[in-house]
């Protein structure tokens, strides 16, 4: 497995963001900022880690992460965040923050388990007026709220 900054047309990645987010509006709205890191296997891209620098001082946002359907459970996602933390400190950066919606019970287990800590909620942030399918259920939980995780990138 080897993960490298990707620097082709995003476009050809936009499964991939699909599998991160279920807005086309909101993948239209970042898909091309900051940078992404790709996992490769024998050439095939088989996951995406995309950083963004909020603005804030030493602040990024870990944008956008997905590994292929077929990949999933075998730890790449674990190691595109570490990818991702690792070069957000070579930015010189203090904290990655993430966020994902609060009905995602494998998302929030996920981030926990990779050092991320709750940090707020966004409520009401999803539905139609950003993008998203009104009565949309995840888990079986409507999709609503947003949870916002902070990883300090000094700790280690």
């Amino acid at each position: 497995m080897q993960i490298e900054r990707y620097d082709g047309d995003r476009e050809a990645l936009l499964s991939l963001f699909a599998l991160a987010d279920d807005s086309a509006m909101q993948i239209s709205r970042y898909i091309d900022e900051g940078e992404v890191l790709v996992a490769r296997e024998g050439g095939e891209i088989v996951g995406h880690a995309q950083i963004i620098d909020t603005g804030d001082t030493g602040a990024f946002e870990l944008k956008s992460i997905a590994v292929t359907q077929a990949r999933q459970g075998e730890g790449l996602g674990r190691l595109l965040v570490a990818a991702a933390i690792t070069r957000c400190r070579e930015r010189g950066g203090q904290r990655l923050i993430v966020s994902t919606a609060s009905c995602d019970i494998g998302n929030l287990r996920f981030y926990q388990l990779q050092g991320f800590r709750m940090s707020r909620i966004v409520r009401d942030a999803f539905g139609p007026s950003t993008g998203y399918p009104e009565g949309m259920l995840v888990d079986g939980i409507p999709l609503r709220d947003q949870v916002v995780f902070e990883y300090d990138l000094g700790a280690d």
